[in-house]
């Protein structure tokens, strides 16, 4: 394996432990919830400690990766995830679980930061689109993640078991790449509180909107189609399986289409498109053509993260290091705190409207592309 080969086999490897870690724990929440014996509510509040987690890591992460380089963050995170994971499968309380839950999301938030540094730099070595890709593993260690859990508790596996050969997997994969990890660019100081500046600002603007839509989906969009009388509810949920999947074959096809348009034109017309996606699923009168709606969402918006990372690895505002930890920390923070906004705002207004607001939001990511990609971005 070349060098260069082996660099990309180690960031698709980091995308994928991530991915795969985190999608193991979804399985595993009916479990809890019924060994804890708590009401949704409560459910709801340790759910909280994971994003809090990761938010709160990444904003640690930054810095640290821009001192150390991005090789400890992804193995300490990963390795961390590992170790959690079964944690979360046997933790006998709820105090207990809220602090593995919140281990879990920091270990997670370091990764993602790490992962993503090491992958734009991967990608300028390369001199050829990359970053859709990695992060197309990201989803695809998400399936196979949880597929494999529920899999294995269906055929009478205990969690804890489950969750340990899952470990055990993860830590294999972080072996394997360990060595093929490339030195990233280092800052003799980085500050302790990651704040974006310059044009970093606007491409953590964009992210937080793209993650949020995805968020939205995820929380809100089987309630759409069953509220509107397009599917019953136990059934609803194929809208977001649509939407996962043309999310992910966008991002497994994203770098030659980024290779084909350029970076300006991905976002242009990726956001058009799941602007789009949004008129047809919310004036959709059948569910077939709702479903239509999920896929073009699905397929607009699966790129433009990707484009943003790259983005900020290219900047000159800032560090790398930071620039990307700016846009991982204010993106997850949409994804986090954006779903629990869309329920506050539909509670007043109604959830069509709500997503009807979302789409208008959406409108920033075409209208910003020239300003995010363009000569003054990249010399900020």
């Amino acid at each position: 394996m070349t060098h260069d080969a082996g660099s990309r086999f180690a960031t698709r490897a980091a995308f994928l432990v991530a991915g795969f870690g985190l999608a193991c724990w979804a399985p595993l929440v009916p479990l809890a919830k019924a060994r804890l014996g708590v009401s949704d509510g409560t459910l709801g509040l340790l759910l909280l400690c994971l994003g809090l987690g990761s938010v709160a890591a990444m904003q640690l992460a930054g810095p640290l990766t821009s001192r150390m380089g991005a090789r400890p963050a992804v193995i300490v995170g990963g390795a961390g995830q590992a170790v959690l994971l079964p944690f979360l499968a046997y933790a006998p309380g709820v105090g207990s679980m809220a602090l593995a839950l919140l281990l879990f999301g920091g270990f997670l938030g370091v990764i993602e930061v790490g992962m993503n540094v090491h992958a734009v730099e991967v990608e300028k070595r390369a001199d050829r689109p990359l970053m859709s890709g990695f992060h197309g593993l990201f989803s695809v260690g998400g399936f196979v993640g949880a597929s494999m859990m529920t899999l294995a508790l269906s055929a009478g596996l205990a969690a804890v078991t489950g969750a340990i050969v899952a470990a055990a997997l993860m830590i294999a994969a972080l072996i394997l790449a360990a060595p093929r990890f490339i030195a990233t660019p280092r800052a003799q100081e980085a500050p302790l509180l990651v704040v974006p500046r310059g044009i970093v600002v606007l491409l953590s603007l964009l992210a937080a909107l793209t993650f949020l839509t995805e968020g939205a989906i995820l929380d809100w969009g089987a309630l759409l189609l069953s509220g509107k009388g397009l599917m019953p509810a136990a059934q609803a949920g194929i809208g977001y399986s649509v939407f996962a999947v043309a999310m992910t074959f966008g991002r497994l096809t994203g770098d030659a289409v980024v290779a084909r348009l350029g970076d300006r034109h991905t976002m242009f017309w990726g956001g058009l498109l799941a602007i789009a996606g949004y008129v047809v699923l919310l004036t959709a009168p059948v569910a077939p053509l709702a479903f239509a709606g999920f896929l073009l969402i699905g397929l607009g918006a699966s790129n433009t993260v990707p484009v943003l990372f790259r983005l900020a690895g290219a900047q000159k505002a800032m560090p790398s290091g930071l620039a990307i930890a700016s846009v991982t920390t204010v993106g997850y923070a949409g994804i986090l705190v954006g779903p629990a906004a869309v329920g506050f705002v539909a509670q007043g207004i109604g959830l069509p409207n709500a997503f009807w607001i979302l789409a208008a939001m959406l409108l920033l990511v075409p209208l910003c592309a020239g300003l995010a990609t363009g000569p003054a971005a990249r010399g900020s």
